[in-house]
């Protein structure tokens, strides 16, 4: 019982010493030098989309998935974590590059017509009447009931 306690009140310690060790070990200068390959790579896949669709992530789908895996692969073989502030700078100018003209444009919602919008409103209001005076004549009629 008193191993498991000393376990515990290290356990902290020795996760925020790896923790520690793995920002020592982050080759930051080796992933910077690496990630551009990446970015290079991306951007030859790209030039078989058509620029217009740049902006539909279905086109080219497959060549941005192998990007992220290839910026990650290159952050941990560097001995840094992913993602990072210095690989997110990176992953930023390549959408700023490529994506910059994208904008996301914001659904006019609107109310359905007023015919509709009654009728949606009334079924749930007159079928909630109905159960309870359904509810109230059976309670009513006990002789039913036994």
């Amino acid at each position: 019982m008193e191993a498991q306690g000393s376990r515990r009140r290290h356990l902290p310690v020795l996760l925020l010493w790896g923790a520690r060790q793995q920002s020592e070990l982050c080759n930051e200068s080796l992933m910077l030098e690496k990630l551009p390959a990446c970015g290079k790579s991306f951007e030859e896949m790209m030039k078989k989309v058509d620029s217009k669709k740049w902006c539909n992530l279905t086109e080219f789908i497959m060549y941005y998935d192998n990007f992220t895996q290839c910026t990650e692969r290159e952050a941990n073989n560097a001995s840094c974590f992913w993602p990072n502030p210095l690989a997110e700078g990176f992953i930023t100018g390549i959408h700023k590059q490529f994506f910059s003209n994208c904008t996301s444009e914001k659904v006019h919602w609107e109310d359905p017509p007023d015919e509709i919008l009654i009728t949606l409103i009334l079924i749930p209001v007159l079928l909630t009447c109905a159960m309870i005076t359904l509810v109230v004549w059976c309670s009513k009629r006990s002789d039913i009931l036994v």
